[in-house]
């Protein structure tokens, strides 16, 4: 072949049964050859008839190709003379590969010094199964979610005014949200606020760091329940905190502990409605001795209350938001367990006294969820389908804490499951010398999900066990495990 044709490219092939079009596939294959080298910076391309002949294309699908990449400046065109390499390319091309013989270098990237010197401070998570299944934590009843309901809202949305659901939306949130979570606060957990006091999120951790961010400095400490939430833990990390690991016992967080291992803490993160992950109910001694020595300290308290929809008594457990007097606490909430998780929205309930700087902070950096998203919530609450839902989720989820319990009775002396009095998890303690990870191993090789009790742990504590979610698992499901549970060796 003459010169004049241009470079010979055999390497490039083609497959027809791909999702991607011929044409995108030619264009990638010329790229990755001009990338690697194997076209050198000035050298001529075939011309596009002797390229479509060679790999059994038409012509219009290598122009097209060729445009592509004259597009990216990777190849020029000169009238009468052909398509070359472009001369800009010199600097730019993908290293040879490294002798074999010399030992691989490090070419991962630079980290912050934040995350490089906290790494062994981070919680090791796991992703959690998506499907129904005896005893995945962290997860709703999807099955029950009112799907009708919510595709009508979101078609209405969707055929609206574009400008309402396609714009940057409301720094803050959109305030017909606000106004709605505000309302539900006040009408479920009796707290009185307004619309300006809710900021909405993309989720509980994107809360968390957004506070961390707004109020630590590097090295704050944080008084963190141990064990506690591994998400919070790694978000305030993630904003330089120097966590503090404080205990817990039947009545919440042992202030007493806190306060001799860091009485100069800027920041407490509890979840006194129902601690994760043991499910205690924070007394109101304990509150009371928590906010004063949150004054004492100039300190602020993040109150998560991640599944204070779902309860079994009559009346739901109090915010310690309402305890709070001097505008210390900062109210998370989540729509993750009430509606499901993808939908990546949640909200801070502020101090009127922090909204201004809340504002300032919105307006800047933070970013909102989709506004056709909260504008779909918005109209699900107002509506009162929320609150439908969650009057039936109450009923749905008891049943099966019910199924749980009554299947327990026939655990092991080894094991010891506790009561809980809300909310889709529990736990159960594991007799002296029964190893928690074993168990787990066991029986997730028999389709049962459990959860170590050291994996909310940010140090370690003497008690080991499991933590078993029941939300997501009908009664039979909730059995079968049970029953897997009572033959396991480990705890045999």
């Amino acid at each position: 072949m003459k010169q004049a044709s241009g470079a010979l490219l055999s390497a490039i092939n083609l497959d027809r049964n791909s999702r991607r079009s011929i044409s995108v596939q030619l264009y990638m294959a010329l790229r990755d050859i001009i990338l690697s080298g194997g076209l050198r910076t000035g050298e001529r391309l075939p011309a596009t008839r002797t390229l479509a002949r060679e790999t059994g294309v038409s012509r219009t699908t290598v122009i097209d190709a060729i445009d592509r990449l004259a597009a990216e400046g990777m190849v020029v065109s000169r009238v009468g003379a052909g398509t070359y390499v472009s001369e800009t390319l010199e600097h730019q091309r993908t290293p040879a590969p490294a002798n074999i013989d010399e030992p691989p270098k490090d070419d991962a990237p630079r980290l912050s010094g934040i995350v490089t010197a906290r790494e062994h401070d981070y919680a090791r998570r796991t992703w959690l199964p998506h499907e129904a299944r005896a005893f995945v934590t962290a997860l709703p009843a999807l099955d029950a979610f009112p799907m009708a309901h919510w595709a009508r809202l979101s078609a209405r949305h969707l055929r609206g005014e574009r400008g309402a659901v396609m714009g940057y939306g409301q720094p803050k949130g959109l305030e017909a949200l606000r106004r709605a979570i505000a309302t539900h606060l006040g009408a479920m957990k009796g707290i009185k606020c307004n619309a300006e006091q809710i900021f909405i999120t993309c989720g509980a951790q994107h809360a968390f760091s957004l506070i961390g961010r707004l109020f630590l400095n590097p090295g704050s400490k944080v008084w963190m329940e141990n064990p506690g939430a591994s998400g919070a833990r790694n978000a305030l990390v993630s904003e330089g905190a120097e966590m503090v690991p404080v205990d817990v016992d039947s009545e919440g967080l042992v202030v007493s502990d806190g306060l001799a291992k860091a009485p100069g803490f800027r920041l407490a993160f509890v979840t006194p409605s129902h601690q994760q992950p043991l499910g205690h109910v924070m007394s109101l001694q304990r509150r009371f001795e928590l906010l004063k020595a949150a004054e004492a300290s100039e300190a602020l308290i993040i109150e998560d209350d991640y599944d204070g929809e779902f309860y079994y008594g009559n009346v739901a457990q109090p915010a310690l938001y309402g305890t709070d007097t001097q505008g210390r606490v900062l109210y998370v909430g989540t729509f993750s367990k009430s509606l499901f998780p993808s939908l990546r929205l949640g909200f801070i309930l502020v101090p009127e006294r922090m909204i201004a700087a809340f504002d300032r902070m919105f307006q800047l950096w933070a970013s909102v969820p989709s506004t056709a998203t909260q504008a779909i919530v918005a109209d699900f609450m107002d509506e009162g389908h929320f609150a439908t839902h969650i009057r039936m989720m109450r009923r749905l989820y008891k049943a099966r804490y019910e199924a749980l319990m009554e299947a327990g009775r026939s655990l092991p002396g080894s094991i010891r499951l506790h009561e809980t009095i809300g909310g889709f998890h529990t736990h159960a303690d594991l007799a002296p010398g029964i190893d928690e990870h074993t168990a787990v191993a066991q029986a997730a090789e028999k389709g049962v999900v459990l959860a170590p009790l050291s994996r909310y742990c940010l140090s370690p504590i003497s008690q080991s066990g499991l933590v078993l979610g029941f939300g997501t698992a009908a009664p039979e499901d909730i059995r079968r495990g049970m029953k897997v549970l009572c033959g396991l060796p480990a705890l045999s």
